[in-house]
């Protein structure tokens, strides 16, 4: 195995732990994907032999990406591209959070059991650099002497700003989401739309400019597709594998899974705006589908 095999293999260990950071950073596969893709990229372009702690190492690469992502978010007014909230992924660790306030057990109990609930409400409000801190320090463990440098702050300021995130999380009560059901009923139209093969339906639930983003181009689907017409040719071809699908809640958010069996598991998200969807992405990677939170209503 050569240096480049053996970086390649050391990155692979990590890369289930970055992504999970990143979503949580994020709120969006797609971008977290994009963020661990950065985070080998500045690997394979670095000294790796000098770095002592390669997950360490990673973990503040992926930091800097996520937190410039954000901050280019903000500055051009954008959401996340899924609006997929954070979850809580069993195999994470929420030990840490308030781990610096000593506070009642109960009460931090009650805290971490909330967090992907109060994440919903509060992500969007807070600072890049508070939910950079917040999220490595509080979900992931990470020293306040290793998340300074990334917020470029002094340990303390980067505490404060966990403290404060913190405080808006466990001050958060999340609004009842009262288009929730409308947006139900846009996903449903589209997923019997798919099931029929209704070309002209299917354009109709769909914006004019509507995106579709698949993570599977290699088994004969583009990346990304474009257009209402484009999309709903894609999605009237899905009608098979839609004879399959239920609508499920992905993150809190309408969905549709599709499982012909467990080998063979596709989740659609959409982003809806007003009656028409206006993003799809379509996630085959069961890693990836791992770390959602999918459930069937009424269950």
């Amino acid at each position: 195995m050569d240096e480049r095999e053996w970086l390649g293999a050391r990155f692979e260990e990590n890369r289930g732990h970055l992504r999970a950071v990143a979503y949580r950073m994020l709120g969006s596969a797609a971008e977290a994907e994009d963020a661990v893709q950065e985070a080998w990229l500045r690997l394979s372009r670095a000294d790796a032999g000098r770095v002592e702690n390669l997950g360490g190492w990673l973990t503040t690469v992926v930091g800097r990406v996520c937190l410039d992502m954000l901050r280019s978010r903000v500055s051009r007014r954008e959401d996340p591209l899924d609006q997929s909230p954070l979850d809580q992924n069993p195999g994470t660790s929420l030990g840490a959070v308030g781990r610096e306030e000593a506070g009642d057990p109960e009460q931090q109990a009650v805290l971490a059991d909330s967090v992907g609930l109060a994440l919903l409400v509060v992500l969007e409000t807070l600072d890049p650099a508070e939910r950079l801190a917040f999220v490595l320090h509080d979900m992931f463990g990470v020293p306040f002497d290793e998340i300074a440098p990334i917020v470029e702050r002094t340990p303390a300021a980067a505490r404060q700003l966990a403290s404060r995130a913190r405080r808006r999380v466990r001050g958060a009560s999340p609004a009842p989401d009262t288009d929730l059901a409308r947006r139900r009923e846009v996903v449903d139209a589209f997923l019997t739309a798919a099931r029929g093969g209704n070309f002209d339906a299917l354009v109709a639930v769909l914006a004019p400019d509507v995106t579709s983003r698949t993570d599977a181009p290699g088994l004969g689907t583009t990346p990304l597709v474009r257009g209402a017409r484009a999309v709903a040719s894609g999605a009237a071809m899905f009608g098979r594998a839609a004879m399959f699908a239920q609508p499920v809640l992905v993150d809190g958010h309408p969905g549709v899974l599709a499982a012909q069996d467990e080998h063979d598991r596709r989740v659609l998200t959409f982003r809806i705006e007003g009656d028409l969807i206006t993003e799809i992405e379509i996630i085959t990677d069961p890693e990836r589908i791992r770390i959602l939170d999918i459930v069937v209503p009424g269950t």
